[in-house]
């Protein structure tokens, strides 16, 4: 049996059209979920309260318009059909647009970075990905699967950067990427015991926000299933709770009877 859980609390954000998709999850999961599944989600959201207690969807921004289509994504998350890292491509998909400038702030292997070069390039060469990552075996994998991947004009889209992620402000120009993806853990494959830590990305949430445009995303999965990964997931939850809800739609997802499960985060810009 499939149990879909929304929590209305004060810690994160959401639009009207991310609402409706919650109330078409929950008409699914009663008509069409099979009794001998069993996945359970917390999908944790806000709405602006107003003074009579009701919560409003006024003051919204033709931004929340990036939210539009995405039921059918986001709910085959929810039906266990894609993994976090599918589900996070094809939100980006929604979000992206040819000749953008978007950051890979964790690259390890190289497969988001990948996605992003398609996603931006065209013919006119305009696009640019940044693939940050402090290890150089991550880099030089990375480097390997675009050589094999990608044609020469693809390959020139990106620009590696062997540096923390909480310095991508620093090279990158204020106010100018559409998208900022992490994925927070451990390199697969490699050494387990070299980590994301909270005290690095909580400066590169700081740097995200700073840099990113209206309209654009900073989209975090989160690996939980290791020393330290609650930890940054819970420094990740409360950079998203004080996000303003005027300028943010924010949403986490979460399976309740998966704990080691990793957990989608998306942060909208306004």
């Amino acid at each position: 049996m499939l149990s879909l859980r929304l929590c209305c609390s004060h810690s994160l954000v959401t639009s009207k059209p991310l609402i409706g998709f919650v109330e078409k999850l929950s008409l699914s999961s009663r008509r069409n979920v099979s009794h001998s599944s069993s996945r359970n989600l917390c999908f944790c959201v806000k709405r602006p309260i107003e003074p009579n207690g009701y919560a409003s969807y006024q003051n919204r921004t033709p931004h929340d318009s990036a939210l539009s289509g995405m039921e059918e994504v986001l709910g085959s998350y929810v039906f266990g059909k894609k993994k976090a890292t599918e589900v996070a491509h094809l939100v980006w998909k929604h979000v992206v647009q040819k000749g953008d400038t978007v950051i890979d702030a964790t690259c390890g292997n190289g497969y988001d970075t990948l996605a992003m070069v398609k996603m931006v390039a065209d013919e006119s060469a305009r696009g640019c990905v940044y693939a940050m990552d402090i290890q150089n075996g991550a880099l030089e994998n990375a480097s390997s699967l675009l050589e094999e991947s990608l044609n020469p004009n693809e390959k020139g889209l990106v620009k590696f950067l062997p540096m923390c992620h909480s310095k991508m402000d620093k090279v990158v120009p204020e106010a100018s990427v559409r998208l900022v993806a992490f994925n927070l853990g451990y390199l697969p494959g490699g050494d387990k015991t070299i980590i994301t830590k909270p005290e690095t990305t909580l400066p590169a949430l700081e740097a995200a926000k700073g840099i990113l445009m209206p309209g654009g995303l900073i989209s975090l999965v989160v690996y939980v299933g290791h020393p330290g990964g609650w930890a940054e997931s819970e420094t990740v939850h409360t950079f998203a709770s004080e996000l303003p809800v005027n300028n943010w739609v924010c949403c986490k997802f979460q399976m309740l009877n998966r704990p080691w499960a990793p957990i989608l985060v998306l942060l909208f810009k306004r």
